[in-house]
């Protein structure tokens, strides 16, 4: 079974309205995104050291940031699987050391 597609819209910023068409199981994410990116917009746009840039300058900005926490989340996220695989062929090798055979580890009682 397809997954419903939805027809939204979204406003990023002082920007148009943007109709967008996605997955029903996506649309909590997209939601999310347009109000995060929006808070961030909106409290950069309030304050003073930002005055003399344009809503297109700080909404720049505001998408650098939010590159900017994906590569780190994305490079976060390798390392941990990367850490991951290595305490996983340390746990086989201590199984097979325990139970050369590679057979079931259990054995029936005597």
């Amino acid at each position: 079974m397809t997954e419903k597609i939805l027809n939204i819209s979204i406003r990023i910023a002082d920007q148009p309205r943007m109709p967008l068409r996605i997955p029903a199981g996506q649309e909590e994410i997209v939601r999310r995104a347009e109000a995060n990116i929006n808070e961030l917009w909106r409290k950069w746009s309030a304050m003073d050291g930002f005055k003399d840039k344009t809503s297109a300058e700080i909404l720049a900005m505001v998408t650098f940031r939010f590159a900017q926490l994906y590569f780190t989340a994305m490079e976060t996220s390798m390392r941990v699987d990367k850490t991951l695989e290595g305490l996983e062929k340390s746990l086989d090798k201590v199984l097979l050391e325990f139970n050369p055979e590679g057979g079931n580890v259990a054995r029936e009682p005597r």
